[in-house]
């Protein structure tokens, strides 16, 4: 009997979103052309630059992160989609501008942009188990949308990527006291320059690739910057204007701030580079036996899907990795589980999988809110995926250009970004003038 090719929805149309699209396009003997669901009018995501910040004209909240100086901090050569390489006569580290152009790029030679409905959002996707005579129950799921006129309608699909980020809902931690803070609140989701920032005291909180990022921009634009976090002290050379203190712990009565070392000092601006919270309001976690907390979604086997419901996929949700080769893995993992090229264990085997990998990361001292960090795991996770779904690995080279970043990145944080490299091979880079 003749059977409907499977239809797949895709929630974002940032580098997540418009891979999963072009990979599926590129199986039309397998399924059927993807809907792309974009809230924006713009591909590319969070690399879509906006220089408003807080609601957009419409009143709903900006979703893009990106501020006006940001340059990557990793290298083309590594960020670049395997099949999609970036101008060879770009520098190494680029400027924004440069990656929203390669994925409107990107889009462009896929065909991507007339299977995106744009100015989008998606209300609602439910699971729907359908039972057919003497057959096991199939789920399929209802994604609800409603477009810029407020006109809802409601699809069927047989399965949904999520892509929609995790770079737009600002965490702000719990701060005793914080009402009692006399000068300006910020997260770094609405930080665009420097400039305003100028002959202020900034007390920075979290010193991780933006905070640091922020911190030299904001020392560079004439501000005083206390640079404020719980992990070892910085010992590479830190621009004038940056002094580093432990972490904030409480805002006193009279607006100052209270450090764990006991210090007090005051500040005209608190800046939060404190990361963001995993936020998915058009899905019922309880219903899809997920637990979704601000940094951990779980239970996700292979970090993607419920195993409840192996329909559904996250793309791009792990931290500290090499993100569109991730992505490219991970969409093709999926689609090998769609067509049914990868056979995944039972729904016992899969929980008790994802329990057990949770657990060993724990008892290696992984705190809870840093359980979705890959960082040196990434390379097998990659391999693992290519291996089961028997598409080609991330050369070795990616691997290696990446933590020779790395180790630039953390001795000379300022000035790793003039450096340029050029893969020569599957296995080797060299450094250019």
């Amino acid at each position: 009997m003749w059977m409907m090719l499977p239809r797949v929805a895709v929630v974002g149309a940032g580098a997540a979103g418009l891979c999963a699209a072009r990979h599926i396009l590129s199986r039309r003997n397998s399924f059927a052309p993807p809907v792309v669901f974009e809230l924006t009018e713009n591909v590319g995501g969070t690399w879509c630059y906006d220089e408003r910040v807080g609601t957009n004209d419409n009143g709903r909240p900006i979703h893009s992160s990106m501020y006006r100086d940001l340059r990557t901090n990793l290298p083309k050569e590594v960020m670049m989609f395997p099949d999609f390489p970036f101008d060879p006569q770009l520098s190494s580290f680029l400027p924004h501008q440069e990656v929203q152009r390669y994925l409107e790029g990107y889009c462009q030679s896929h065909d991507i942009r007339p299977h995106i409905r744009f100015n989008t959002v998606v209300e609602n996707v439910k699971p729907v188990v359908v039972t057919t005579d003497g057959e096991e129950g199939r789920t399929t799921w209802e994604v609800t949308s409603s477009d810029s006129s407020g006109c809802q309608k409601t699809e069927t699909f047989d399965s949904v990527f999520v892509c929609s980020g995790h770079y737009s809902d600002p965490h702000i931690p719990d701060v005793p006291g914080i009402e009692n803070f006399k000068g300006k609140l910020l997260h770094s989701h609405s930080y665009r320059c420097a400039e305003p920032f100028s002959g202020q005291s900034v007390v920075v909180l979290g010193a991780k690739a933006s905070g640091l990022d922020i911190s030299i921009e904001l020392a560079k634009a004439g501000a005083q910057v206390t640079l404020s976090h719980s992990r070892p002290r910085l010992t590479f050379p830190l621009p004038p204007g940056i002094q580093q203190s432990s972490s904030v712990v409480a805002v006193e009565e009279d607006g100052s701030i209270l450090f764990q070392d006991g210090s007090v000092g005051a500040a005209d601006v608190l800046m939060f580079c404190t990361g963001y919270n995993f936020s998915y309001p058009f899905l019922d976690a309880a219903q899809l036996g997920l637990e979704i907390q601000d940094h951990l979604v779980s239970p996700l086997y292979r970090f993607m899907m419920p195993p409840a419901f192996p329909t559904l996929f996250f793309i791009g949700i792990c931290k500290i990795i090499c993100p569109f080769p991730n992505f490219n893995c991970q969409v093709q993992f999926a689609l090998a589980v769609l067509d049914r090229s990868v056979t995944l264990p039972s729904l016992a085997q899969m929980e008790e999988e994802v329990q057990r990998e949770l657990q060993e990361k724990m008892e290696r001292g992984v705190q809870q809110h840093h359980l979705l960090i890959m960082d040196r795991d990434q390379w097998e996770y990659c391999q693992t995926l290519a291996r089961t779904a028997g598409f080609p690995p991330l050369p070795p080279v990616v691997r290696s250009l990446y933590e020779e970043v790395w180790q630039q990145r953390r001795v000379h944080p300022e000035n790793y970004r003039r450096l340029n490299y050029r893969l020569i091979s599957d296995t080797q880079w060299e450094l250019i003038d």
